[in-house]
């Protein structure tokens, strides 16, 4: 049994012209049932009529116009599709050149192709040609034919001058409206900084629908009309949320699909031409890289951030980042000269972070990564001292950011495991492991897995090993990324 066809389908459009056609109606007849039946303006009802998708309609059209005085027409699909839902919103209205070829390619009067809506929203020179048209097409056709494709009469006299002093005023009043104004883009950026900051503490995966529904306001907003400063600063909030939500999806274990977010976030960075974003783009892309092992990927996208003059605590960050990348390539004198560089990049620190949140490198975030550096050289009691340093920072942040509050204390359990104390390191990890499932991201658990791994080349030995080992595993398999993995139909587009 065959499922009945959705009203307004393909199939349903074509079976109704076939129909229609088998009855002896016209195509003009097609065209005003597919408009009252399935809602159509008046242009998108005649294509409908004649079966063509919108590039089929976009040949024709610039075809006839080719064929016919009144100027070509270059038309495509997108073009058909906007002057099919003028004067919508993202629409664009058809010039009086292109009614011509549209009836033409139709084979209906320009007239047809108009509601009350459209003539309503024309300018009154163009209605008047139109008018004329049509009255010029009356007077000359016979009667018993149907309406021919009537030429387009250019305008003289002071008609012309008419004509082209509506089409600047059309034009100005085009240039003048726009979509965002200075308070929403304020709100814009006010929510994009709660969700960088929100995101240090709140249930990852909620967080990514809020800054996902975020994006696609911000992307909707730019495909309609505003200032160029407005588009540029709709341009960084765009930037800022896809890295956001590049941020997120590695988080969760979806490399590849954080790669694609800091490829669009990049592009955003380049046409708001805003070098702090640039920078914290680069950031983002370094820490995708570094834990998709493209380490030294990962040491260039730091490097070349740090090439933009910027303000707040990204220099910090992917200072800290490149040191990290040549610690885990085993590059100890490299890997401690870019410490060196985040601490003079610490006390060169001009102006703030405009975002903040996870796009901020407060000095509890940098110590953590020296203690991960401090490890991966061979330096456990330095790994130590900075840990602990960490721990104290953070103990005096507002918003304590539970994925570092996290690593810091597997580093300190690390350091502890360097030394063979294995009880002392159960200890440390006690607050990880305390971790409720949602807040358990993939970096926590690489770097869990990596202290597990490296238990056995250590001294430490005995059941507090084997129980150490036994608690990381466990934890690992009841994380995010893992819950992620196994839903089916979730995504991080």
């Amino acid at each position: 049994m065959n499922a009945p066809m959705k009203p307004g389908s393909k199939a349903d459009r074509d079976a109704l012209r076939h129909d229609m056609t088998a009855a002896g109606c016209t195509v003009a007849d097609i065209a005003i049932e597919m408009r009252t039946r399935y809602r159509m303006r008046p242009r998108e009802a005649w294509r409908h009529a004649r079966g063509w998708t919108l590039q089929e309609a976009a040949d024709r059209i610039t075809q006839a116009s080719g064929e016919r005085p009144g100027g070509l027409v270059a038309a495509d699909a997108s073009l058909v599709g906007k002057w099919e839902k003028w004067p919508a919103p993202s629409s664009r209205r058809p010039s009086l050149a292109v009614f011509s070829a549209m009836a033409h390619a139709f084979g209906c009067a320009a007239s047809s192709l108009m509601d009350l809506e459209d003539r309503r929203a024309l300018p009154d020179a163009d209605l008047r040609v139109l008018i004329d048209q049509a009255a010029v097409s009356a007077s000359t056709a016979p009667v018993a034919s149907p309406p021919a494709p009537e030429p387009v009469l250019e305008p003289t006299g002071s008609d012309l001058v008419h004509l082209a002093a509506d089409e600047s005023a059309s034009w100005a009043q085009w240039a003048e409206a726009s979509n965002v104004g200075d308070i929403a883009m304020e709100q814009l950026m006010a929510e994009t900084s709660t969700l960088a900051s929100d995101y240090l503490t709140s249930d990852p995966v909620a967080l990514f629908h809020r800054t996902r529904r975020l994006r696609d306001r911000v992307f909707a907003l730019l495909e309609g009309h505003q200032f160029p400063r407005q588009s540029a600063d709709l341009y960084v909030a765009a930037g800022y949320l896809c890295g956001l939500l590049a941020w997120m999806s590695s988080d969760l274990g979806q490399l590849r699909d954080a790669d694609t977010q800091g490829r669009t976030a990049w592009l955003c960075a380049e046409l708001g031409g805003h070098n702090d974003l640039r920078a914290w783009v680069l950031s983002t892309r370094s820490k995708v890289a570094f834990w998709d092992g493209r380490l030294r990927e990962a040491i260039n996208f730091a490097r070349r951030g740090a090439t933009y003059s910027t303000t707040g605590s990204v220099a910090v960050l992917l200072a800290c980042q490149e040191a990290d990348a040549w610690s885990q390539l085993g590059a100890k004198g490299e890997a401690l000269a870019a410490l060196g560089r985040a601490e003079e990049a610490r006390s060169a620190e001009t102006g703030y972070d405009e975002v903040g949140g996870i796009f901020a490198c407060q000095p509890a975030r940098q110590e953590n990564y020296a203690a991960g550096v401090h490890l991966r050289v061979g330096q456990p009691a330095n790994a130590l001292r900075a840990a602990d340093a960490a721990l104290a920072l953070l103990s005096v942040q507002r918003v304590r950011a539970y994925g570092t509050e996290a690593q810091i204390h597997i580093s300190q359990a690390a350091a502890h495991l360097a030394t063979g104390e294995a009880e002392g390191a159960l200890e440390a990890l006690a607050p990880v492991l305390a971790l409720p499932p949602d807040h358990r991201m993939a970096p926590v658990t690489s770097r869990l897995n990596e202290l597990s791994s490296g238990i056995g080349r250590t001294h430490a030995s005995g059941a507090g090993a084997i129980g150490l080992r036994l608690a990381i595993e466990e934890f690992c398999v009841d994380s995010a990324p893992h819950h992620l993995a196994l839903s089916p139909g979730v995504g991080t587009a």
